[in-house]
């Protein structure tokens, strides 16, 4: 259900909760799972500004790369979706209608803020209640130093934008390594008038930079300055790459359930996003990594999993930077993995759909193993993980959700509450899972 008009309180949304048990049993076969949501996300807002048509192919089709969609509709773009393909006539964007409803997604709401801020749209912005605890003033304040008006309730949705037109240019430095803070930057000053210079990244994803390459723009970025040169969007067709995310829970349950051997086709390797294929690799994984190759502008490879028995490992620092994402199915490895795994510096997680520390310490103790918890991570003592005697909660958090089938991979059923979340990253998933645990 939408919410419509600009009050600041929308009406409540009705959704239907999906008990779901997943079963034991390796898997085996080819898998794509589905596209990769950060680069749906890009491909839409930058083909919405390019003059012209452009073909989204392969776009992740969960819920949160709709409401990318259906927010560049509202702005103006032409939008043909013909489910395998999107294709957007960009333009000249106009203020919406109403009000544009980012729903769960973060990253619908900080980069569309972005992209209103320096193209002179004015908009309001909200989302469900899991959106509006998530902080909005990270992008809030960059986007106040660019020129444009911002205001957010009490740091979060929901936020109206005055945006302005042409803007000068500059330097901007980060306070966080934010791919999503860079990215609305950027999009923010696509029409400066002048060079743009952000500072302070520490290799967090590239894939807004890299999609610029792909629409014609001349950019630079190292992993800590990026350098935008003024210029204009050319409209392209982007092919996107299956999300490592989504093939996360197919290659963790294969690497620790014995029998498994399975194939991820096409699967985007972007430095930025790699690091839990090198923990899982710490950890002992057999994980081949094998013809990489470019797919417009994204490396990409197919990726050979079969199982071995796990070790622990520690996962902190820069590595958990390029696996945010990928925290709470690392813990799920770690559970079936010997020894202890220590998680630091993952902090972030607290923030997401869920306090993904909590809610996968919860969904581990359940399941029998032991969990310390830390303000910034998670001490996991593998080896004990069994059949949990309850319906597990999925936290209305679909990585949670998914993390849960990967449980049950090695051990049995675990039925959990609700699968419906899931339809956020991944719809379709649990056909896969079944398909592949049935090759």
């Amino acid at each position: 259900m939408h919410a419509h008009g600009m009050s600041p309180r929308s009406a409540p949304r009705t959704v239907s909760r999906m008990r779901v048990v997943f079963r034991g049993g390796p898997l085996r076969g080819e898998v794509r799972v589905a596209g990769d949501k950060s680069i749906s996300h890009r491909a839409l807002m930058l083909a919405a500004l390019a003059p012209g048509l452009s073909t989204v192919e392969h776009p992740n089709r969960g819920a949160d790369v709709m409401a990318t969609r259906d927010a560049v509709q509202a702005l103006g773009a032409g939008i043909d979706d013909r489910g395998e393909a999107i294709l957007v006539r960009g333009g000249p964007l106009h203020d919406p209608s109403g009000m544009l409803d980012a729903r769960n997604s973060g990253t619908t709401a900080r980069l569309m803020m972005g992209l209103c801020a320096g193209h002179g749209i004015n908009a309001v912005f909200d989302g469900d209640a899991s959106l509006r605890r998530r902080p909005m003033e990270r992008v809030a304040r960059p986007l106040r130093a660019l020129g444009a008006e911002v205001h957010t309730t009490g740091g979060r949705l929901p936020s109206s934008v005055r945006g302005i037109v042409d803007p000068p240019g500059g330097e901007f430095p980060l306070e966080i390594a934010s791919a999503q803070v860079k990215s609305a930057i950027l999009l923010a000053n696509l029409r400066a008038r002048g060079p743009v210079i952000v500072t302070g990244d520490r290799h967090s994803r590239d894939h807004t930079e890299r999609m610029l390459r792909r629409f014609g723009r001349q950019i630079t970025f190292d992993g800590r300055t990026i350098a935008l040169l003024p210029g204009e969007l050319s409209p392209q067709t982007v092919r996107v790459p299956a999300d490592l995310s989504g093939a996360a829970f197919f290659i963790t349950a294969a690497a620790i359930t014995p029998g498994s051997d399975v194939l991820l086709r096409e699967v985007g390797v972007n430095p930025t996003r790699t690091g839990f294929i090198d923990v899982l690799r710490a950890m002992g994984g057999d994980v081949d990594v094998r013809d990489e190759r470019e797919l417009d502008g994204e490396p990409v490879a197919d990726i050979r999993v079969r199982y071995r028995p796990l070790h622990g490992a520690v996962v902190d620092g820069e590595t958990v930077v390029r696996a945010i994402d990928e925290v709470t199915i690392i813990a799920v490895a770690a559970a079936h993995a010997e020894g202890t795994t220590r998680i630091r510096d993952a902090a972030d997680l607290r923030g997401k759909e869920s306090d993904r520390l909590t809610t996968i310490t919860a969904t581990l103790r359940a399941c029998g193993v032991e969990v310390v918890e830390h303000p910034d991570g998670l001490d996991i003592v593998g080896g004990s993980a069994r059949l949990p005697d309850r319906t597990l909660h999925a936290f209305d958090d679909h990585r949670i959700a998914m993390a849960v089938a990967a449980l049950a991979a090695p051990l049995g059923d675990h039925a959990i509450d609700d699968a419906a979340c899931i339809d956020i990253s991944f719809p379709g998933f649990a056909d896969l899972w079944s398909r592949a645990q049935a090759a």
